[in-house]
């Protein structure tokens, strides 16, 4: 998470009547309070685990044996999803699409490198899990494979 957007939100919250915010982005957790005294706020930062990330986002245990034979693909990098190679092409992969090891299903813009992701595996595209054009974290779930 980008110290800067830290920055903005303590500064928002300061200059706001309210006492606390708290947001969440991937796998990290912040929440931002200000004291009662007219001191700066304070913000504490909290990396969570990917178990106590499925937890916040209350997948069920039926949702979880549905899903034993699904293999998620994730970003080997930080930077922008995109899911054609120009804005005016198909995308590389779409719901239903059946794929093997090798096939390029995206790419991941870098410090202005455009990378070409690649599949691990073999199977069918379940699930798309970024927006085209949408930024990614390093090891965020991009897409979901049936084996």
């Amino acid at each position: 998470m980008n110290i800067g957007f830290i920055k903005r939100m303590m500064q928002i919250l300061e200059e706001s009547n309210l006492a606390e915010i708290e947001f969440q982005r991937f796998w990290t957790r912040v929440r931002i309070s200000k004291n009662t005294s007219h001191s700066a706020p304070k913000a504490s930062v909290i990396n969570l685990k990917s178990d106590e990330s499925r937890e916040l986002s209350s997948s069920t245990e039926e949702a979880e044996k549905e899903e034993t034979d699904i293999y998620v693909i994730r970003s080997p990098m930080v930077g922008t999803f995109y899911r054609a190679p120009a804005p005016d092409a198909p995308p590389y992969v779409d719901i239903g699409d059946k794929i093997k090891k090798g096939d390029v299903v995206c790419i991941i813009e870098a410090m202005k490198i455009m990378n070409e992701i690649e599949s691990d595996v073999k199977g069918e595209i379940v699930e798309v899990l970024i927006p085209n054009e949408g930024p990614v974290e390093y090891n965020q779930p991009l897409f979901k494979v049936r084996k």
